[in-house]
């Protein structure tokens, strides 16, 4: 069977690539329409309005959590089965998580708009941001069912041996997305309502078409009659729960950074964190993209206890990432005023805030590639808990921490050099688990 032979062949660095430079460049793909989006609000309608798009992500993070979560849990513990050849449980538990996410979707949802104005009015915001967070908001959720399909359906297309398919989707949305920012924007004048649904169009692409991809039996994973299997709910929340609590902590550190900026220097603080989470993101899609395109070869090794195959696996994967890692943070720095002069005008007040945080920042680039591959690494061994402790750690508490001391003795400087400090805590917790546990799964 063609699908079980890509994952029999050697471990080398040209069949490792097959599987991970799509994924790589899909991710790229999203972070850079993502940024798009970001260079249509900032140059049509302002920069308060790029620092709406800032101030909802963490209710947006909130709202994609637990999908994320099973999502990834879910792809680990069927691909898991996918090399113990139990495929017929495998496509049941896939159907089944599926329709866990259509609910998690229409539940997060009605959450969603019942929360938004209130969590608003909270923040004290001048009025046009906070009308501008409301329109951005209520139209993005309207779209939140596809945005949860897409995320699973990313992540199982590339399981199943379609991840140039994927990219092709991603590829297909991000143009759709670009096309439509600039005709409801600038043509249609619907401000930045128009870029919230033409964000939520985009998005569906994938959605739409992995529910025929998946709808049919000729896919490795397709649609089939559901088995409710409360353990498989459990083990795909258990593994998947580190990619949640990223998203979650995520959007808690996210309005930190917006609570922190607005005290110290203004909305105009707010942008200028926008401007640099999207260099950063962009530059993190690579490492992202490598690690979501080795996790299910990962998993199926480990079910498979093909121990020399792991091995190879994970120590290639390791120069990978140091590579990328060099490149994206000598580009980061040497590019930076570039970057941000696409978002803003140098005479913009909001361009030497963003030029001096991202030169910082870019530290952080040396240390999130091994960070993000070894979280990854245990979800698809199928050990959460472990995942989780990283994710947490790195997303959380060293943030958590690196925000509350370093902003206090450093000011607006401490708040830049909280992001790569916290990284280099999160690397050392990472080499710690990384050594400990190397002999129980012999990689």
């Amino acid at each position: 069977m063609e699908n079980q032979n890509t994952y029999e062949k050697p471990v080398t660095l040209k069949n490792i690539l097959k599987f991970a430079v799509p994924t790589i460049a899909m991710t790229i793909f999203m972070s850079f329409y993502t940024m798009v989006d970001g260079l249509f609000v900032s140059n049509l309608i302002g920069t308060d309005a790029l620092s709406a798009i800032n101030l909802t992500a963490p209710i947006i993070q909130l709202v994609t959590a637990v999908s994320t979560m099973l999502a990834t849990g879910g792809s680990a513990v069927i691909m898991k089965k996918m090399g113990e050849h139990k495929s017929k449980e495998a496509k049941e538990d896939f159907t089944f998580l599926i329709l866990v996410n259509v609910l998690v979707g229409l539940i997060m949802c009605s959450l969603g708009y019942l929360a938004m104005n209130h969590i608003f009015s909270g923040m004290h915001l001048t009025a046009d941001v906070e009308n501008y967070c409301i329109q951005y908001l209520s139209r993005y959720l309207l779209f939140t069912v596809p945005i949860l399909l897409m995320n699973n359906f990313t992540l199982y297309m590339i399981a199943s041996e379609k991840a140039s398919l994927s990219l092709i989707c991603s590829v297909t949305g991000g143009v759709l997305n670009m096309v439509l920012d600039y005709v409801l924007i600038a043509v249609l004048d619907m401000g930045i309502s128009g870029a919230a649904i033409a964000t939520g169009i985009g998005y569906s692409v994938t959605a739409v078409v992995g529910l025929f991809v998946f709808g049919s039996k000729k896919s490795l994973l397709h649609f089939k009659k559901p088995v409710f299997r409360f353990k498989v709910l459990a083990n795909a929340a258990t593994n998947g729960c580190s990619e949640m609590a990223t998203a979650l902590v995520t959007g808690i550190i996210t309005m930190m950074f917006n609570w922190t900026m607005l005290k110290y220097i203004g909305e105009d603080g707010v942008a200028a964190i926008t401007i640099i989470t999207y260099v950063l993101m962009f530059a993190s899609s690579l490492y992202t993209g490598y690690s979501y395109g080795v996790a299910p070869m990962l998993s199926f090794y480990y079910g498979e206890q093909n121990h020399q195959k792991l091995k190879k696996l994970v120590a290639v994967s390791i120069k990978v990432i140091s590579v990328i890692s060099i490149v994206t943070a000598v580009m980061s720095f040497l590019l930076t005023r570039p970057l941000v002069s696409v978002f803003v005008r140098p005479d913009n007040p909001v361009h030497e805030l963003a030029v001096i945080g991202n030169r910082i920042c870019t530290i952080a680039l040396f240390f999130i590639g091994f960070n993000i591959f070894v979280s990854g690494m245990f979800t698809a061994l199928s050990n959460g808990i472990v995942s989780a402790i990283l994710a947490f750690s790195r997303s959380f508490v060293f943030m958590l921490i690196t925000m509350l001391v370093l902003p206090a003795i450093l000011g607006v400087n401490g708040i830049w050099l909280a992001t790569p400090t916290a990284e280099f805590m999160a690397l050392c917790l990472s080499a710690a688990m990384f050594l400990k546990h190397r002999k129980k799964y012999q990689y």
